[in-house]
């Protein structure tokens, strides 16, 4: 690309198109910022392109510059944005972020390109990312996790000391804007209806999942337990000789990874692999130990095994491996009650997750549930559930879902912001709520069994958490607080 004197516009003023505004510039770009908001952070951020020789337009993102030669949108830009449509209209490419990034790679001191190893999925993408990055980390090699979380991806490869290789999370939004990227090993988690209002369909989120595959050279991994994947690995043009790798929480078929007897078993990458397996550590090597964990686990190992990481590195990535805050978070036990801060489960697929890592739940759930039904999350659970407690906005559709497959359950409804209650008022109520109902349920269990596991207090509300609370990221760290206040109290 003749980036000199080119006429390029970006479409939003946050991390990932300030960090292409400055990419850009550099080359030698005539670049114009747009943002539909003019408020004061948005007016702070932007303020220092001004220096750098970036215009700035800010309360209109839907009107092209005049001369504009290439658009560029921040992940979170609609296909269907007046500016998108005024640009394919004048017949105007329009990237995103990883597509940028990919034409801007520098090379490594042997000509050679950092290799992209990207993970997406409804959910589980950033674990499975870190844990990548520290299994390459063990190995002795220079990464950085990139993307869709850390590092944005074009800071990435725009670095001053080109990395070794890279860790990238790329979420549906990034996916839908990709055309050239060739990765070198690339994975599909899981796939579950998500952001279908921004996609229009789910066949289309769905579709936008399977571009991590194509181009792809060596692996493609997918998940054994979710036929989506399988079918989107079949889908894809891939480079000649590219490899599909399953992995399972079962025992590893050839060309998988998996778990026996609680060891990570490898039985792709290695030689002999119709009698032998490597070993990659155990279940426990895995914090924390859930079953969705361990999945993301194997994932990771499958995309570091693909690039040629030692079976020693993975484990000892994994050891050193610490999750995000908010991810089955342990916060406290109180009475017998154990206390977990999953607020990062936005959605049924990620809430239905993290419940099966427990056997007696009570569940605090709600917030807006952005379309999602709880049908199916509701019915797989049910056996599990001692308990439900609910608050926010689409609370009722959760109820519903509970009336129809768990009728037996008890259900608190706590109420939300539409009844003058703030989120820590809410969270406070919920946490009082679940302690009585696990009181009573964890009374009952024991005396049934001595060596019955403890109930636990579940917070994986299964919907996002802008109704009430900033983010997802306030929402637990209330939880926790609320939690953590009350054993206090107890001494």
């Amino acid at each position: 690309m003749p980036w000199q004197g080119l006429r390029v516009c970006i479409v939003g003023a946050r991390v990932v198109g300030l960090s292409a505004a400055r990419a850009v510039r550099k080359l030698g770009a005539d670049v114009t910022i747009v943002d539909r908001y003019d408020d004061e952070t948005t007016t702070e951020r932007a303020a220092p392109l001004t220096a750098e020789g970036i215009r700035v337009r800010l309360g209109d993102d839907a009107t092209l510059p005049d001369g504009c030669e290439l658009l560029l949108v921040s992940p979170g830009i609609p296909p269907t944005a007046p500016i998108v449509a005024a640009a394919r209209a004048a017949g105007i490419p329009v990237w995103g972020d990883v597509e940028l990034a990919w034409r801007l790679r520098k090379p490594l001191p042997d000509g050679s390109y950092a290799p992209w190893l990207p993970v997406t999925g409804t959910n589980g993408k950033t674990t499975a990312v870190r844990m990548l990055a520290a299994m390459l980390e063990a190995a002795g090699k220079r990464t950085v996790a990139c993307g869709n979380v850390g590092l944005p991806i074009v800071d990435a490869v725009t670095a001053d000391e080109p990395y070794d290789v890279l860790a990238v999370e790329l979420s549906s939004f990034q996916l839908h804007w990709t055309e050239s990227m060739s990765p070198f090993a690339s994975a599909v988690l899981n796939v579950a209806p998500d952001h279908v209002d921004w996609h229009g369909t789910l066949e289309e989120y769905t579709r936008a999942k399977g571009r991590i595959y194509e181009n792809c050279q060596v692996a493609c991994v997918y998940n054994v337990a979710d036929e989506t994947t399988r079918k989107l690995v079949e889908e894809a043009d891939v480079v000649e000789g590219c490899r599909a790798i399953g992995f399972t929480l079962g025992a590893p078929g050839l060309s998988m990874l998996g778990v026996v007897d609680g060891i990570l078993a490898d039985r792709a990458f290695v030689e002999d692999r119709q009698h032998n397996a490597a070993e990659l550590g155990t279940i426990y090597d895995v914090e924390p130990h859930a079953p969705h964990n361990i999945a993301n686990a194997l994932a990771a190992g499958a995309l570091a095994r693909a690039y040629g990481v030692p079976a020693a590195a993975v484990r000892d990535g994994l050891r050193a491996f610490r999750p995000d805050p908010h991810r089955i978070a342990f916060v406290a036990s109180i009475d017998g009650v154990d206390f977990v801060d999953d607020s990062k489960a936005t959605n049924p697929h990620a809430a239905a997750a993290s419940l099966t890592a427990y056997e007696d739940v009570v569940w605090i759930a709600g917030g807006l549930a952005k379309g999602a039904t709880f049908d199916d999350l509701v019915a797989g659970a049910a056996k599990r559930l001692r308990g439900v407690v609910l608050l926010g906005a689409d609370r009722a559709v959760i109820a519903e879902a509970l009336a129809r497959h768990a009728p037996e359950v008890p259900v608190v409804d706590i109420g939300g912001a539409q009844d003058g209650l703030t989120g820590a008022q809410a969270i406070d109520r919920a946490v009082d709520a679940a302690t009585r109902l696990a009181a009573g349920k964890a009374a009952a269990l024991g005396a049934a069994a001595a060596d019955a596991a403890p109930v636990t207090v579940l917070l994986a509300p299964g919907c996002a958490s802008m109704d009430m609370f900033v983010s997802y990221g306030e929402r637990g760290d209330l939880f926790a607080r609320a939690v953590r206040e009350r054993k206090a109290a107890r001494g």
